[in-house]
């Protein structure tokens, strides 16, 4: 009698190796404990966690474990670092990793007291990571208050009102701790920026001039270690990353800070860099006494006074904070003096306010930002924003950038104006613009700045933008360069002339519609940026939706198609001697 042996089937033998790899594989991390659908709630019911989701077959998970474990041992250390680590291993527990919402591994996900915070969607760098897990640790009660009670003696000692000049600086979070470049992608940019603020190039591998700056990139970043984000992202990798962010050429360099941006015009040379950067990472107010102010404020052409009305560190760290795209220009000093509250009648339910004086007058604040007026469209970083600049000023090459391409996106007043009337006109200018300053029909509208041209130095490009020819007298325009578009008429179809009637005759016809507006570009040039702009659409269009881009393009064709095949079908009915069957029917 024969006797058989039964093989399993190569189903059950698959099913049986995948069990036995995936108890015996290693990819948990040695420094932190693995949860199971035993023990998972129960163990993230209390506290801070901070869950690596995994499969020991993923690569990603393999190549990421030593980061892992170095992030472990970093939090393992603390002696209250209020923040817990844990696994979870997918290919055990697939249900579990499913009910915790995880599409890919590693996916690591942060909950507290047992819910649900966020997915980790940052670069899997150790300093990254380091700095998302502290940013969100929640330490206990002891070590709270205790550390709470020296920040606050620290901040109260640097906020105390003194009657000598001292320099305030707000604490912020480490920046730049590895003195290095970090490469950002579109996943990694939006986290990166918002925190703290950040120096970004956005360059093209390609560029001749990116290559030259490269070294010097890395160079600002060594020199800004624990002091600003240094980065850069690859525009040929993240095309649509680059498009949304106004990229236009290579290189461009932004300033990023607290959700807003500013460009970088200046030198690509290295002390220009560092300059901006020190700058930039070292926001200061100076403190001031009552009689200190005529003197500041003469010091400077724009000066913030914020004025308390008693010692508070909280305001001071929000006017810090909202003021760092200023980038120290204008200045903000700080008084808590009664004495100024007198001497300018300043009535507030706040308990505090900010005032703007320009062209060295301390005698009356051109604006006051007071928190408390309901009726105000600025938030404070609009309002410090919009009144950085003096009452008028040259539009000379420094200043350029600043003034044309404000976020604000202001209406300039231009005067092109002869050398040897410089003075008069400069003069004049000024006289309206304070006379513009004190009407209230403004407020709330496109802001106005007044600037007077050298026509010598500037006249090609005036002609070439404004149709502008300057002889011996001056020639006003209304420029909104942000649409590319000017006036030069004022409400009665008359030039714009240098006097206040005209001007506010002009603006006003701008903000009503009533004064018809010319393209600063020609035709064809208007033609060729609508082309690059649908052109760069189209591409980001497809970039960020790729199947529905390809969805989009088969339909075309289907149509085309479709109406090819109707065309020859009706083509073929016009031919006599011809029977066709059309639809289905006989015609």
């Amino acid at each position: 009698m024969r006797s058989f042996m039964i093989l399993p089937s190569p189903l059950s033998l698959f099913t049986t190796w995948f069990v036995l790899q995936a108890a015996a594989a290693p990819a948990a991390g040695s420094n932190s404990k693995v949860l199971t659908p035993q023990d998972f709630k129960q163990t993230i019911a209390d506290g801070v966690w901070f869950i690596e989701h995994f499969s020991p077959y993923c690569r990603h998970c393999r190549n990421f474990e030593p980061t892992w474990n170095r992030v472990a041992d970093e939090f393992e250390k603390k002696t209250n670092p209020g923040m817990n680590l844990a696994q979870v291993n997918c290919a055990l527990n697939g249900d579990l990793c499913t009910e915790n919402g995880v599409t890919g591994y590693p996916q690591m996900n942060l909950y507290r007291n047992g819910q649900f915070v966020e997915t980790f969607n940052g670069d899997r760098d150790f300093d990254i990571l380091v700095d998302f897990l502290l940013a969100r640790a929640e330490p206990t009660a002891d070590y709270l208050s205790s550390s709470t009670t020296i920040e606050q003696e620290e901040m109260a000692a640097e906020v105390a009102p003194v009657d000598e000049t001292s320099v305030i600086q707000t604490t912020r979070v480490e920046s730049n701790p590895s003195g290095e470049v970090i490469s950002l992608t579109s996943e990694t940019f939006d986290s990166f920026v918002a925190r703290g603020p950040a120096f970004v190039k956005f360059f093209a591998p390609w560029c001749g001039h990116c290559k030259k700056l490269a070294p010097t990139w890395i160079q600002l970043a060594r020199r800004m270690q624990h002091k600003l984000n240094i980065a850069e992202v690859n525009c040929d990798e993240y095309k649509s990353l680059c498009s949304k962010q106004g990229v236009t050429g290579y290189p461009m360099l932004f300033y990023y800070s607290h959700g807003a941006t500013t460009e970088y015009t200046g030198s690509r040379t290295y002390e220009p860099l560092v300059a901006f950067a020190d700058k930039a990472a070292s926001p200061t107010m100076q403190q001031i006494s009552a009689h200190d102010l005529d003197k500041v404020v003469d010091e400077n052409p724009v000066a913030y006074v914020l004025l308390l009305a008693s010692s508070n560190e909280h305001v001071v760290s929000e006017v810090a904070k909202g003021s760092q795209l200023l980038l120290g220009s204008p200045p903000i000093f700080v008084s808590s003096s009664k004495e100024l509250f007198t001497r300018y009648d300043i009535q507030t339910s706040a308990s505090w306010v900010i005032m703007a004086f320009k062209d060295n007058d301390p005698r009356e604040p051109t604006t006051i930002f007071d928190p408390s007026n309901s009726q105000s469209p600025d938030t404070l970083s609009t309002w410090l924003f919009a009144n950085r600049l003096p009452t008028s000023l040259e539009l000379s090459r420094d200043v350029f950038q600043q003034v044309m391409n404000a976020p604000h996106n202001p209406l300039v007043v231009i005067a092109a104006t002869p050398k040897d009337v410089q003075n008069d006109v400069s003069s004049k200018l000024n006289d309206i613009a304070k006379k513009w300053r004190l009407r209230k029909n403004y407020i709330g509208r496109q802001d106005v700045v007044f600037t007077w041209m050298d026509a010598d130095q500037w006249g090609t490009w005036m002609k070439s933008m404004y149709g502008v020819k300057v002889k011996d007298q001056p020639k006003v325009v209304v420029a909104d360069h942000n649409r590319l578009l000017y006036w030069d008429k004022d409400a009665t179809g008359q030039p714009i002339q240098l006097n206040a009637l005209s001007v506010f005759s002009a603006i006003e016809g701008v903000y009503g519609n009533n004064i018809r507006s010319k393209h600063s570009e020609n035709i064809l040039e208007r033609a060729i940026r609508v082309f690059n702009s649908s052109l760069t659409n189209t591409e980001g269009f497809i970039i960020t939706h790729p199947y529905m881009a390809v969805l989009l393009i088969l339909g075309f064709l289907a149509a085309v198609i479709m109406a090819i095949k109707r065309l020859l079908d009706d083509d073929a009915d016009t031919h006599p001697g011809h029977r066709y069957i059309k639809g289905g029917r006989l015609d």
